[in-house]
């Protein structure tokens, strides 16, 4: 087991892509945007207001050969305590892996919503297992699911994939979240815990996340009471 585990860390760096952070943002934007325009296929609006926080990966690689695996990296961003817009982004990383003999591999990307309390102080500390702290689940998917929102308020995160271009709830549990202060020290300057950036609402967005920013508040400006 121990040189299963070896060579599962040894191929996590080979799924990390040799784009930029500015172009993971980009990346980030684009794809909230392409799953958000078509709604009987997107997040439930209504969920979307709910959320505290979303988690948004680009590109989540998932590969497999003797040992499989998942790794991405990505950014989190919460609502200003104002509840108007939404915080500078901190960076973010997620990994899983799992044992067997496989061959293969696949690209997702994943959004993630924070639904309350306990799971925003899950997913801001420096390293949160989905599953553990705060109780993380499929999410439900288009206009349909919008008016039975309140059976899903329940769950810290919700989690959805999208993946050779079908979007639907997906199950992340087992896989660790964490902030990536290499990341944050690209945006920023310095090595800012994700917990400061995205709750103070005195970090300034860089430039490069103004265009995520913009799409999720054009999808969501303001939380609902």
């Amino acid at each position: 087991m121990r040189k299963f585990f070896s060579l599962f860390l040894l191929v996590l760096p080979l799924f990390a892509a040799e784009e930029t952070v500015n172009q993971r943002l980009t990346d980030a934007a684009t794809v909230l945007s392409e799953i958000m325009r078509t709604p009987d296929k997107s997040v439930p609006q209504g969920l979307f207001d709910k959320a505290e926080c979303v988690v948004i990966v680009p590109a989540l690689k998932q590969g497999a050969f003797l040992v499989g695996a998942k790794y991405g990296k990505g950014f989190i961003s919460c609502r200003r305590p104002s509840g108007v817009g939404w915080s500078a982004p901190g960076a973010i990383r997620i990994e899983g892996g799992s044992f067997g003999f496989q061959i293969g591999g696949s690209s997702s990307d994943i959004v993630m919503l924070v639904m309350n309390k306990q799971g925003v102080k899950a997913v801001l500390s420096s390293q949160y297992t989905l599953g553990g702290e705060a109780d993380a689940a499929a999410g439900p998917v288009g206009r349909v699911a919008t008016a039975q929102t309140s059976g899903w308020m329940n769950a810290g995160i919700l989690s959805y994939s999208r993946s050779r271009g079908v979007f639907a709830g997906v199950s992340l549990q087992g896989s660790t979240l964490r902030q990536d202060l290499d990341d944050n020290a690209a945006l920023y300057g310095q090595k800012l815990e994700n917990k400061e950036i995205v709750t103070s609402g005195e970090v300034k967005t860089p430039p490069s996340a103004r265009r995520l920013l913009a799409e999720l508040n054009k999808y969501s400006p303001k939380e609902k009471k």
